[in-house]
């Protein structure tokens, strides 16, 4: 079925670096733009980086300069490389595909930063 799964999300101590992955199955990833966000215990679910069909990326300020999202349509997986992280970043991050009114979300993975 058309799915979006999310994983690398772990545990690491403030400073650390994770790699998340999101693959896609039975759906283009480079003619859609894929988009993570992350959501704390009693927060709304944020935007946190983007990459178009196109290519090019747009990050949140939160973490921009810290955070890299970057793919490979051939293996349809977008990657999100976070560097630097702090206790902030602790969330659940989740993988979506939204296209006009259509949207897609996968089933997240969760990253805890210690101080």
């Amino acid at each position: 079925q058309v799915q979006l799964v999310e994983s690398g999300g772990d545990l690491v101590q403030a400073g650390g670096s994770l790699k998340l992955s999101c693959v896609a199955t039975l759906v283009s990833i480079n003619i859609n733009d894929i988009n993570w966000y992350r959501q704390s215990p009693g927060q709304q679910r944020e935007h946190v980086a983007t990459i178009s069909k196109t290519g090019s990326t747009t990050y949140a300020d939160s973490v921009k300069g810290r955070f890299t999202i970057s793919r490979d349509t051939a293996k349809r997986t977008v990657w999100l490389q976070m560097n630097r992280l702090k206790p902030e970043d602790t969330a659940v991050y989740y993988c979506n595909l939204a296209r006009g009114t259509y949207t897609l979300w996968g089933q997240g993975t969760q990253v805890t930063v210690s101080s």
